[in-house]
């Protein structure tokens, strides 16, 4: 492991107002996308999806890092020009996601617990070798009538820890994801709390197995109320709660944030995004400075757009990159604190 390394990498992922693209969908995740607009759901209709993506003209002014899948990041152009070459050539970061998915926990009804860790150190040679310089991992955590349990949070912080330490270890960046999932009636106040405490034990633990924190970024959920709560709160009142909690428990040596969009909209996860930047901007008297970052690592809330436009066909790719680099042109403004909602309407 070289420490300069991880950090100038870490530091690189998040400069320039800068963010991640979150394009590590799983092939049965991709397929299930595909098919409910009518693409082919094969592996060259997911490969020319993604050569439309790291296609796209100028996308490197506002995305730092690509999140790919163990697929994609061994996929080539139609012309054979391998994608890593591709996106490296664009100046942006690849990075790989790692974990095999969140699998029923043993022992704790509608709880998970994610898998990935037989074999890690192997895999990390391998996709170093291939060029990637960060790597991905998520847990996820429900919120629910008696959950999450202690044991669910412990488990899932423990193997978020360990996977960190390994990627270090390879010269890998560990993008740390705990998502406290936004499905439920939860209200905002309960997502708080359980973004505490999930927050403070993944800390504890990347402690404990003595991960560098300024060679890490986190990527966490922002602190919502559940998407069926009956009372959904203002942007203003969600970037001030998941200000508060994230100053709470994150330590300021972690260079950067990159929030994940959760399954909100594009346009809504913008604003929220912006909140939170605009409050550090202004620095208020109860905020003050950020000591970090505060960046996105979106997927769908930048793709969807695209992926409806595109429909699987060649004809349409242009009007899909546009879409594309619209999405995350409005997320590098909003990591300024200048995104609003006059620009969807100017496709800025």
């Amino acid at each position: 492991m070289n420490a300069q390394d991880l950090i100038d990498t870490a530091r690189m992922l998040v400069a320039d107002y800068k963010g991640l693209l979150a394009m590590d969908e799983s092939n049965p995740t991709c397929n299930k996308r595909f098919a409910k607009l009518g693409i082919p759901q094969t592996e060259e209709a997911r490969r020319a999806y993604r050569e439309l993506i790291i296609t796209t003209p100028g996308l490197g002014e506002y995305i730092s890092g690509a999140i790919l899948y163990d697929e994609t990041i061994r996929q080539q152009k139609q012309d054979g020009t391998p994608f890593v070459q591709v996106i490296t050539e664009a100046g942006i970061i690849p990075g790989i996601k790692v974990d095999i998915g969140a699998k029923g926990m043993a022992g704790h009804p509608g709880e998970k617990i994610t898998e990935g860790l037989d074999g890690l150190r192997d895999r990390f040679k391998d996709y170093f070798q291939m060029g990637a310089r960060f790597a991905k991992w998520r847990a996820v955590i429900t919120i629910g009538v008696g959950i999450p349990s202690r044991g669910c949070i412990e488990a899932n912080a423990h193997s978020l820890a360990r996977y960190a330490a390994l990627c270090q270890e390879a010269g890998l960046v560990p993008i740390v994801e705990p998502e406290v999932l936004m499905d439920g009636t939860h209200t905002l106040s309960r997502c708080g709390e359980v973004t505490e405490e999930v927050l403070q034990t993944v800390f504890n633990q990347l402690y404990r197995q003595r991960v560098m924190l300024e060679g890490i970024i986190l990527k966490p959920n922002m602190v919502l109320p559940g998407l069926t709560c009956s009372q959904q709160e203002s942007v203003e009142e969600v970037a001030d709660a998941t200000v508060k909690c994230l100053l709470r428990n994150v330590p300021a040596a972690v260079p950067g944030i990159a929030f994940l969009s959760g399954g909100q909209s594009g346009e809504l996860a913008s604003a929220r995004l912006n909140g939170m930047n605009l409050k550090f901007k202004l620095r208020s008297p109860t905020v003050g400075s950020s000591p970090w970052a505060l960046s996105f690592s979106f997927g769908r809330a930048i793709q969807q757009p695209a992926l409806e436009l595109w429909q699987g066909q060649e004809a349409n790719v242009s009007k899909a990159q546009q879409a594309l680099l619209h999405r995350a042109k409005c997320n590098w403004a909003a990591r300024q604190g200048e995104y609003n909602a006059a620009m969807e309407g100017t496709g800025v």
